[in-house]
């Protein structure tokens, strides 16, 4: 199987536009607050620009997500390698009908389904990642259980899947993905919190010789650690969190930012959450 590196240059990417009738019910899917339609359609549409000028294909997802706001996170349904989707099985149950929805979408893309998570397993993309060519880190928390890791590991047979338990937080009702703590940006380089991270994963990085930008405590909470790899050292990054800025670009990444107030904040979804890298290379 061949797996998609998270850094290396962005070709083509899936995103869903939010849909007005969709966010009414942002209250049921523990939104912070209502958000204003228009508004989102409009920062969604120039999240979409700001792809498009970093060099990625944008496909747009249409199959229908009755009553869901979430659908617009597209990083969350589904885990893309090169060879095609595995469907997931969202640990929210209001998001179960997304992965249908993605395959629907994906189909007239081109998008092979090579396999799809079952009952009792849960599992989110935000809670994954690959590392490199033969690791695929995962979260294990309140969205992606045992069940769901252990089928990853049979769908992936080639892969080692090195799992974490993750920090109860604000528990179950507030949803903190691995990817809430970590977001990978070259070889050698990711950004994240140290002090939310497990122990095991901090140990790893610092065995492969990875470097970790430090997200600022008090940009934990706005997504600091929530970016997006358009290529090696070069990030999309919700617009805000400048102590996280800094420290990236120190580090020698070129930041990049888009206006997230009503389809990030209001959501806690970061531009991770709003893509689903589909080709990269």
């Amino acid at each position: 199987m061949s797996i998609q590196i998270p850094f290396a240059p962005l070709r083509r990417v899936y995103v869903r536009p939010p849909v007005a009738a969709d966010l009414e019910r942002w209250q049921a899917y523990g939104w912070r607050s209502a958000p204003d339609a228009a508004r989102a359609a409009e920062e969604h549409a120039a999240l979409r620009e700001a792809l498009a000028a970093a060099g990625a294909e944008i496909v747009i997802g249409t199959a229908p997500t009755p009553g869901d706001p979430d659908a617009i996170y597209t990083y969350d349904p589904s885990l893309v390698t090169d060879d095609g989707a595995i469907l997931l099985r969202p640990g929210k149950v209001g998001r179960r009908g997304e992965p249908d929805a993605i395959a629907e979408d994906l189909q007239p893309a081109g998008l092979t389904v090579i396999g799809r998570l079952t009952e009792p397993a849960t599992a989110e993309g935000g809670d994954m990642f690959f590392l490199d060519e033969g690791t695929l880190l995962i979260g294990r928390g309140y969205r992606t259980n045992d069940a769901g890791i252990e089928q990853l590991r049979g769908l992936l047979p080639r892969v080692e899947v090195v799992a974490f338990d993750l920090p109860h937080l604000h528990g179950p009702e507030e949803c903190l993905h691995l990817m809430s703590l970590i977001s990978p940006l070259a070889v050698d380089l990711v950004v994240g919190s140290t002090p939310m991270m497990p122990v095991r994963l901090v140990e790893l990085l610092r065995d492969r010789e990875i470097s970790i930008v430090e997200v600022h405590e008090e940009e934990f909470d706005s997504m600091g650690a929530n970016v997006l790899a358009l290529g090696p050292r070069i990030a999309l990054a919700l617009e805000g969190n400048p102590m996280t800025r800094r420290a990236l670009e120190a580090a020698g990444v070129d930041v990049r930012t888009y206006a997230g107030a009503e389809i990030s904040r209001k959501g806690d979804g970061g531009p991770t959450c709003l893509t689903r890298p589909l080709e990269r290379g």
